[in-house]
């Protein structure tokens, strides 16, 4: 992501630079600023989350149903215009459900996974009709005591943890011993079980990883999920409604990533839906996707409260750091940190450059969003901006850390 050589109005594939200050949504990010009223901030484009389902929905054949899995980014304003654009929403807790509900998406085209559902999480789902994927016998068990007792009919997926894993991928969700859903081989007793339980089977949800760049990768996961389905649906002897065989896309964050090239994937799901057509009749083929249609999106600002020098390096200390933005920081220490792009909102290119070092306000070595990076030469008062926030980044870092005031988010 260096800005080397960009063109008068680019500095990232989605955002503009304009008398040398970033904007986002076409507005600049002083302006922004001036709104969020206080840094650090986190800013997402809803125009960029707009184009990136037009792209994808333009990439892939009509008949797939486009998700949006909220733990992305469950913003409530975020949440609220991506089911404006999206088939259906999928949740991960009863939190997240509420958000999607509030939403005004149809229950029906919600859906929850996780392997640890409460009790309660599973009376209010069953409660608000949404899709529950289920992922152990327990949990059929506590859902049928449910039906029994309220007389209501349990929408249900089995969320089948697969004998393969989505190959370089940067999470790894399936293949092996996993926390999450039914082993594949397990699976044709549970389908016998639920056959008697006063519980609706809709269909099956296979999710092999995430975040990976790589399209034969992908391609050759939803292959073998779709066929894992057939050979499933047709030993058991049952209808499937609904195959959700997950996402996997992923953006590029550090140095020498490529890009996800959506064309072979598109090249190959027609045949995928024509599969599923034949052998799974009426079934819906959906693909769920977070971070690919948010991740770029967002970008994590905080303004720079000290420039100093230490034997040479220039640190520029900002009042933001890890316990907003995790994954920049690097995880609470990666074996080998990797920078997300990083530069100056309001001098992005800048007349004079340096090398600096970004830094949080947290007692702590590990508080590091920028390492020897090349950056206009920056002053205090100035606005460090880190690119690829809008997944990920508030609600998976840990904001009680050393008690700082949390962020703002904000929806431009």
């Amino acid at each position: 992501m260096s800005i080397d050589g960009l063109g008068q109005h680019s500095v990232h594939p989605f955002f503009a630079v304009v008398e040398d200050c970033l904007t986002i949504g076409g507005r600049s990010l002083l302006d922004i600023a001036a709104q969020a009223g206080k840094t650090p901030f986190y800013a997402y484009s809803r125009q960029h989350m707009t184009d990136r389902v037009r792209e994808v929905r333009a990439a892939l054949p009509k008949g797939i149903e486009l998700h949006y899995a909220i733990k992305a980014n469950p913003m409530p304003a975020v949440v609220q215009h991506m089911s404006g654009v999206v088939d259906g929403l999928d949740v991960a807790s009863a939190g997240e459900m509420l958000t999607a509900l509030d939403s005004g998406m149809d229950p029906q085209r919600i859906s929850f996974a996780g392997p640890g559902k409460t009790p309660q999480e599973l009376e209010q789902a069953v409660a608000a009709g949404i899709l529950i994927n289920v992922e152990s016998e327990l949990e059929v068990t506590r859902l049928a005591a449910i039906a029994e007792r309220t007389g209501m009919r349990p929408r249900i997926a089995i969320r089948v943890n697969p004998d393969f894993e989505l190959k370089t991928s940067g999470m790894k969700m399936g293949g092996g011993p996993k926390p999450f859903g039914v082993d594949a081989e397990q699976v044709p007793q549970l389908l016998t079980r639920i056959a008697g339980l006063p519980l609706e089977f809709l269909g099956f949800h296979i999710f092999s990883g995430s975040q990976n760049l790589r399209a034969e990768a992908i391609v050759e996961a939803q292959q073998k999920s779709v066929a894992l389905a057939v050979n499933l649906a047709r030993g058991a002897g049952v209808r499937v409604r609904t195959l959700n065989i997950g996402g996997g896309f992923g953006i590029p964050y550090f140095p020498g990533e490529k890009r996800l090239d959506l064309e072979p994937i598109g090249a190959t799901l027609p045949g995928l839906l024509e599969q599923c057509s034949r052998e799974l009749p009426g079934a819906g083929l959906v693909i769920e996707l977070g971070r690919y249609l948010v991740g770029e999106a967002g970008v994590y600002v905080s303004r720079i409260i000290d420039r100093k020098i230490s034997r040479g390096q220039v640190f520029l200390v900002t009042d933001g750091g890890l316990h907003h933005h995790l994954a920049a920081s690097g995880n609470f220490g990666q074996v080998v940190r990797k920078n997300y792009p990083v530069l100056i909102g309001n001098r992005v290119r800048g007349e004079a450059r340096e090398i600096a070092t970004v830094v949080g306000p947290l007692c702590t070595p590990l508080d590091l969003l920028g390492d020897r990076v090349e950056l206009a030469k920056a002053a205090v008062g100035d606005l460090v901006v880190v690119l690829q926030s809008g997944a990920y980044g508030l609600t998976s870092s840990p904001t009680r850390f050393l008690s700082h005031p949390a962020p703002v988010e904000i929806l431009v």
